[in-house]
């Protein structure tokens, strides 16, 4: 029973649409309607109000940490399922028709609650991907793709197990993004 009401739970958390809401809130506009038509914080910020967007990503991670924390003190035998329920809930919200964001931001809150080395060493990849080529969406993938092989060949438990399952999710979620970079159309972003 306790498994039940964790995973409603930390599904319902991670489907809270910040950017959905700030930009209805504070923008009165639909942010479907704008840009990639995505809830997350990179179309946030395409809003071209940065407080939007830069409030949208620190939610997004906050949503994963906030519950993560108290599970991992609490109730640790069910961290990697509640990451999990708190990631698909942000990507497949119940409140939008299961249409959601592409998870990087609450990915990043996760790892910092597993471990937080995990999160620096994400931050580090995707600056560094980020600086060079200036797109938010391969920073992501690439970033999310060092996660998992530095936790098999550093960390070394089992956990990078979950990691794969969650760079696929990622992958997956940025299938459009990676089509427009193959045929080199995707828009590069700012982030200042």
């Amino acid at each position: 029973m306790d498994l039940i009401i964790i995973i409603a739970l930390t599904y319902l958390m991670g489907s809270i649409p910040f950017g959905y809401l700030l930009t209805k809130i504070f923008l009165k506009k639909d942010i479907r309607d704008i840009g990639s038509g995505n809830i997350g914080a990179t179309n946030a910020l395409r809003t071209g109000n940065k407080y939007v967007g830069y409030s949208t990503l620190i939610l997004d991670i906050l949503k994963a940490i906030i519950p993560l924390l108290y599970i991992k003190f609490i109730l640790p035998d069910f961290l990697y399922v509640s990451s999990l329920c708190i990631f698909l809930g942000h990507v497949f919200p119940v409140w939008l028709k299961f249409k959601g964001g592409k998870g990087v931001a609450t990915f990043v809150g996760i790892l910092f609650c597993i471990n937080y080395i995990l999160g620096f060493v994400f931050i580090i990849c995707w600056f560094s991907i980020f600086l060079i080529f200036k797109y938010s969406s391969l920073a992501s993938i690439i970033a999310s793709f060092s996660i998992p092989i530095f936790q098999f060949f550093f960390i070394n438990n089992d956990g990078y197990y979950f990691f794969i399952i969650l760079f696929i999710l990622i992958f997956y979620t940025h299938r459009k993004n990676i089509k427009r970079l193959i045929n080199n159309e995707e828009s590069k972003t700012k982030i200042y």
